[in-house]
């Protein structure tokens, strides 16, 4: 199938109500931005562990541009193009840290010709992508060879808490219950993502981000402020029941109360980091290519499967 074509069956997030979030949260959200720094700081400090150059870098999903200024010199970019679904976020990102223009484009069809960057960013966006891999492979085809990706996303680790607590407060309510929180990819899928979408040395891992809030409602809107509230397409449409929400504010401080008195809120952040491929990288050897033996490394006698096997019987 076509990266830039997908079919209702792919459509898990509601992109347009993703827009709408976002240009609501673009005007407060330096005052509830912690996470998006949090992990763009852990993001910033991997790129400045690349000693390299990069000319023209692109900021996928850039929010208010709080990336560019925590990058600042060190990630060794030269012109920062930054990129937001979201026209106001866009805006507002617009001339802060790095040179370079902002825009709106959707990470589910990039508007940018083959080979155009030597760097793409991206944090704490593409957990609303409907057709990760789709977007990945775009990524890399946009990248110049030997060209890097270095992205942070939320993973399915994230809010288990308050998860646990929606589901039994609207089990117990209504006998049925709606994903009111929205689905995220794992550690486990990330790198195979990135192997399939076609980048070279593929590595993924995971932190976790411990928050702590008054309460369960604090936490919710919190979330609303960041742009980051559940956006899946089968939700239950309207409002949840002010009741239910309370019975789950209920469980959520029963179950995770802090010593402080308040509640614990984790976030699983996934980092991604890729190549495009190019004729310099190292290549796994082909089986039978070794040079020297294992047995010689290990100062042992190799044996043959038969001689094996006649050991094994005497």
């Amino acid at each position: 199938m076509d990266s830039g074509v997908m079919d209702d069956s792919m459509q898990v997030f509601d992109r347009d109500t993703v827009r709408r979030h976002r240009d609501r949260a673009a005007a407060g959200l330096a005052a509830h931005d912690f996470l998006l720094r949090e992990a763009g700081e852990r993001l910033v400090d991997r790129l400045a562990d690349l000693t390299r150059r990069f000319p023209v870098a692109l900021d996928l999903g850039c929010h208010a541009g709080s990336l560019a200024e925590q990058i600042g010199d060190r990630g060794g970019i030269e012109r920062l193009v930054r990129c937001d679904l979201s026209s106001a976020m866009a805006g507002r990102a617009a001339g802060r840290g790095l040179p370079g223009e902002a825009l709106v484009a959707d990470e589910e069809r990039l508007p940018f010709a083959p080979q155009s960057f030597d760097l793409v960013l991206s944090n704490l966006s593409l957990h609303w992508v409907n057709d990760l891999p789709g977007c990945l492979l775009q990524v890399r085809r946009i990248l110049k060879p030997d060209g890097q990706f270095l992205a942070s996303m939320l993973g399915g680790g994230s809010l288990a808490e308050l998860r646990e607590a929606l589901l039994e407060a609207e089990l117990a309510a209504s006998g049925g219950a709606s994903p009111r929180v929205s689905p995220m990819a794992g550690l486990g899928d990330a790198a195979g993502l990135l192997q399939r979408a076609g980048f070279a040395l593929p590595v993924a891992d995971s932190e976790t981000i411990d928050v702590e809030y008054d309460n369960a409602l604090d936490l919710m809107r919190e979330l609303s402020a960041m742009g980051e509230s559940n956006l899946v397409v089968e939700r239950r449409r309207g409002l949840a029941r002010r009741a239910t929400l309370l019975r789950a504010a209920e469980i959520y401080r029963e179950r995770f109360t802090q010593p402080s008195g308040r509640i614990a809120a984790s976030f699983e952040v996934l980092f991604l980091h890729g190549w495009a491929p190019h004729e310099s990288q190292p290549k796994p050897l082909k089986p039978g290519s070794a040079r020297h033996r294992l047995a010689e490394a290990l100062n042992t006698t190799e044996l043959s499967a038969g001689e094996k096997a006649e050991r094994g019987r005497s």
